[in-house]
């Protein structure tokens, strides 16, 4: 059997091995039951939000307003006891305003400068309807979403671990909004979808938000636990063989790549990066975590390929114009692709 030779197995001790799964998965479990106390009928959602959160990376949520974006991010920093801030996105809105600036104060009769923090400094940050802002705005997250720190005046300055992004957006067709960069959109590890619910979970939303008391969440982990979990993660080893089953599948999203499928060839532009095969490795060993595995299978790669990839695959014109969902064309991809 294969192996891979570049990660240390989580086998090597049994006995930690078998507390730190234990650790890993009662503590997802009692964060998704915390949460969906208050959040009705987005099991899928909570879920990969969790799993974006201990894998270190940050998500990107689309939905129409009214759907419980902005109550998930504020319900997660509860149950974990996280510092949490929210940005309101607009036109107007500078770079300043999420970054800090250097302000002038008098000090021993002296004038100096000195940084005053903004909003970004915090655990959990929402960017709440981000492509509501000008690209440049946008764009002003980009060094604080992938090296965790913030320049100014040539001066920078880290911002403490954990740090989680969730951004929401509204659909791009709505009216006054801005495309976000395919540079800013590959720093998202994955990107939800936000649906209507149903008419059962439209009626448990009623009761349990319409009476005198709203329901209550309790602090169920810690910071210092979200990055324990992420390093458990990365100890859950990957056959080679698996492997090179995730890297034809992100290289198969290439329409010049020799295995790519006819849909790709016709609707895509430009396909997946490699930042998409490290979220989808390492996502998926949160699956197997949770399906009670000590190993990544296939069906872990497939699980995770839609939400850490559909924003990384630009479609072509042709694609646009025919209404291609990047969804439908990685599905196609997970039956193709041996």
């Amino acid at each position: 059997m294969d192996s891979d030779h570049t990660q240390p197995s989580l086998l090597e001790d049994a006995g930690q091995a078998r507390e730190a799964v234990e650790e890993f998965c009662n503590t997802f479990r009692a964060l998704q039951k915390e949460i969906s106390k208050f959040m009705v009928g987005q099991e899928k959602i909570i879920e990969n939000v969790l799993i974006t959160l201990i894998c270190g990376g940050h998500a990107l949520i689309e939905g129409v307003p009214g759907l419980g974006k902005t109550a998930l991010v504020t319900t997660v920093s509860k149950v974990l006891n996280l510092t949490f801030k929210r940005i309101q996105f607009t036109p107007d809105l500078l770079p300043a305003d999420i970054l800090g600036t250097n302000i002038l104060l008098e000090k021993g009769g002296e004038k100096v400068f000195q940084f005053q923090q903004g909003p970004v400094f915090t655990h959990i940050l929402l960017a709440d309807e981000i492509n509501r802002a000008t690209p440049k705005t946008q764009s002003a997250l980009l060094e604080i979403m992938q090296e965790q720190t913030v320049t100014v005046a040539k001066t920078t300055h880290p911002i403490e671990l954990p740090f989680f992004v969730l951004a929401t957006q509204n659909p791009i067709e709505m009216d006054g909004t801005y495309p976000l960069p395919e540079a800013q959109l590959d720093r998202f590890f994955f990107k939800l979808k936000v649906t209507m619910p149903s008419h059962d979970e439209f009626s448990t939303i009623l009761d349990r938000t319409g009476g005198v008391t709203p329901p209550q969440v309790g602090t169920v982990s810690d910071g210092a636990t979200i990055l324990r979990m992420g390093r458990t993660l990365r100890q859950v080893p990957i056959e080679d063989s698996v492997q090179a089953y995730l890297i034809r599948m992100v290289r198969a999203s290439h329409p010049e790549d020799a295995a790519s499928t006819d849909e790709v060839k016709r609707y895509v532009r430009y396909g997946a990066s490699p930042r998409a095969a490290q979220a989808m490795l390492i996502a998926a060993r949160a699956k197997a975590l949770l399906d009670g595995r000590y190993h990544v299978a296939r069906a872990d790669i497939d699980a995770v390929a839609v939400p850490a990839m559909r924003h990384r695959i630009i479609l072509s014109f042709e694609g646009q114009a025919e209404g291609v969902s990047p969804d439908e064309i990685i599905r196609d991809i997970t039956r193709k692709v041996g």
